[in-house]
Order: C-alpha cells, then structure tokens, then sequence
C-alpha cells in the first residue's frame, strides 16, 4: 500500500508552469481534493501535508513536494521516509515523463530512471529503486541536446490540457493505491476509454408510390 505520495519538481514561480513540475500539478490537484493543505517543513525540505483520514488507506498518508530542486529529490524523499518508517514499496513518485506523449500515462514498480534526475536521486537516497512511479507524458523535443530546456519550458495549452486531464483519470486509481490494491490501481490508470459503437444502420427511406 502507498503511505507517501510525491510530486517531482523544481521549486519557484518561475518553474511553476513548466513541463519538469507536472508531479507538483499532480500533488496539488490531491490536496485539492482531499481537502488538506501543504506546508512547508524543514524537517523534510520540502512541502509536507498529513491526510489522517484519506479513503483506502489505514493509516496517516503523506504528500510531498520537494523544495531541494529536481537533481536532490531524494535528499527530500528519504528524510520524511526514514521518520516514519514507509518503505520504498510504500512510495509513489510521480513525474514527468518524456518518453509519453501528452495525454498518456503509465504506473509501474521499480526499474531504471531513464535519464530523469529526479528519480535517480530518490533511488541514490533510499537505496533502493524499488519505489511506484506514475510517469505523466510531456512528449519529447525530438533532439537529446533540446531536452533540458525543452522540460523547463511551459507546453502550449493543449498539451497542458492533455497532461491535466491524465491527472484527473488518475484520481480515480488513488484510492486503491492507499488500500495496497496496486493491480485494480494499474488496471484502472491503464484502462482505455471505451470505442464509440458504431451507428446502427438506418434502414432505406420509402420512396413515395408514383
């Protein structure tokens, strides 16, 4: 079950609306509507808000947003983690994801960073890369040179949109998540929307008797 959930980003109003934030947008849109509010804590660097009482999960449940910069997430993670005992297993990291075009989503366990910094310091910091990851897709510039200002430069409104409206689908996968459902959760972040059904032949229209 999840017990952390964290938004990867970059702190300040000159990042906010970047592709590299999309966690932030995430964990945002969460709090919203799990009626809690972040604050910021030293203890653990970063934006912290305690959800004693969250749908699903049995136990108090933290949300983050690290305020360390992208390349020291973990700095962040590991403090809070280590505190109150949540394992890598009981984490969900939640970012930007290049390989995706927008309006795409994956959620998995563990693996590799794939060249997200972020990712790479919360796996140096735990010890462990053996945490959830939800991968938002912001698409790719096309060119590895471009990427570092591609991912610090805010998309265009339809792509904004796009990532928005993966986010709110995946609200509905949350609550299972909390609950340690992580199959049903996988099933319903990755559930395709249904295809519209065929219009039903209409039969010929009578020609009028001459």
């Amino acid at each position: 079950m999840i017990r952390l959930l964290v938004g990867l980003g970059n702190p300040g109003t000159e990042y906010e609306d970047t592709r590299h934030n999309a966690g932030f947008w995430w964990i945002d849109g969460l709090a919203r509507g799990l009626k809690v509010s972040l604050a910021p804590d030293k203890a653990y660097h970063g934006l912290v808000a305690r959800v004693n009482q969250a749908p699903g999960a049995s136990g108090p449940i933290w949300l983050l947003e690290p305020m360390t910069y992208m390349n020291v997430s973990g700095k962040s993670v590991a403090a809070l983690a280590r505190f109150f005992k949540i394992a890598p297993e009981e984490i969900l990291a939640v970012h930007d994801e290049l390989d995706l075009p927008p309006g795409e989503m994956k959620f998995k366990k563990g693996g590799g960073d794939g060249g997200h910094n972020g990712l790479r310091d919360m796996r140096a910091q735990l010890g462990s890369g053996d945490f959830w990851r939800l991968r938002l897709g912001i698409g790719h510039p096309g060119h590895k040179a471009e990427v570092a200002n591609y991912v610090l430069r805010k998309p265009p409104l339809a792509e904004r949109q796009a990532v928005e409206d993966c986010i709110e689908k995946s609200y509905a996968a949350v609550e299972l998540m909390l609950r340690g459902d992580m199959d049903k959760a996988l099933a319903k972040i990755h559930a395709k929307p249904p295809r519209p059904k065929a219009p039903k032949p209409q039969p010929p229209a009578e020609t009028p008797a001459s």
